[in-house]
């Protein structure tokens, strides 16, 4: 009789989603840090989609970046075209590198995609530094484009690079073409990026660039100054740690952001949302949902 009303509640329990039903994969940038990630992310525990949370990004996902529980998703197994998501993982090449970050690079004519439009001119001299801060923070196709092209080996090392750092971080459903994601050909999973981010953000500098608000760069007699391409990171009511947006045709429009809510460290994923606003609109709704849910 006993056993037999304990497997009844086990059911009942997995039916509803109160067992952990999903294993999250360990990765950092470091053996330690991806131990570590391993230990706090064992199991991910998925709460059920809330119905008063309706999000308009095609796919979705927002987890606790400390405890690995998955709070909210929707067809986060879908694998799709990232667009400048990408750059997190050129960054995160890039500082694995080590290469020398105040060495100068010059923007050539083979960095220039067509119809593809950019404020940074050929011949256009920057450290590689500025490079990854205006290929962050400005999402600068450009810059990312000569951050590969100055890298040991070339373009073509360099994506090779990018695949081994996603399959190290155990990103299945992960493939990159290129160092900015206009390739239709760099895609991933709303699951994979969650790691992803979680990855990037173990990186200072990934932090720093990708949440300034504005640079100022010179190139020759001329300034140019550029602005986070995340309208959000201005928003005094916003916490963020991470932040990245991507945008192209196939794409959709993207965010990406490691952000504090309602005292929690939270992983957010918007993938192919249509209009301008709706990213920002669904992070606004994540972040007011979070915010009326209850502390632990």
């Amino acid at each position: 009789m006993v056993r037999r009303y304990g497997i009844a509640i086990l059911c009942i329990l997995l039916s509803v989603g109160l067992l952990d039903v999903q294993g999250a994969i360990g990765f950092s940038k470091s053996s330690k840090a991806i131990a570590a990630h391993k230990k706090r992310h064992s199991s991910v525990k998925v709460m059920r989609a809330p119905r008063n949370l309706v999000l308009r990004s095609a796919s979705a996902l927002v987890m606790d970046q400390e405890t690995g529980e998955l709070l909210f998703q929707k067809q986060t197994e879908a694998v799709l075209p990232i667009a400048s998501i990408t750059k997190l993982m050129t960054a995160m090449v890039v500082l694995d590198a080590q290469i020398d970050l105040e060495e100068s690079i010059t923007i050539e004519p083979t960095d220039v995609v067509r119809y593809r439009p950019s404020r940074l001119p050929v011949g256009t001299h920057l450290s590689r530094e500025n490079a990854l801060l205006l290929t962050l923070m400005a999402s600068e196709n450009r810059a990312a484009h000569a951050l590969g092209r100055t890298y040991p080996g070339g373009s073509e090392a360099f994506v090779i690079a990018m695949n081994a750092k996603a399959k190290s971080l155990g990103l299945s459903n992960t493939s990159f073409e290129d160092t900015s994601g206009l390739s239709s050909g760099n895609t991933s999973s709303a699951q994979d990026l969650a790691m992803m981010v979680d990855a990037a953000y173990q990186y200072s500098l990934v932090r720093e660039f990708t949440t300034r608000e504005d640079a100022t760069i010179h190139s020759g007699r001329r300034t140019l100054e550029f602005h986070n391409t995340n309208r959000l990171i201005q928003n005094p009511r916003w916490q963020i740690g991470l932040s990245k947006t991507g945008f192209t045709n196939k794409a959709g429009r993207c965010l990406v952001m490691q952000a504090s809510v309602a005292q929690r460290s939270l992983l957010i994923v918007l993938l192919d949302a249509q209009g301008k606003r709706t990213r920002f609109a669904d992070a606004n709704r994540i972040k007011k949902w979070m915010e009326r849910q209850p502390l632990a």
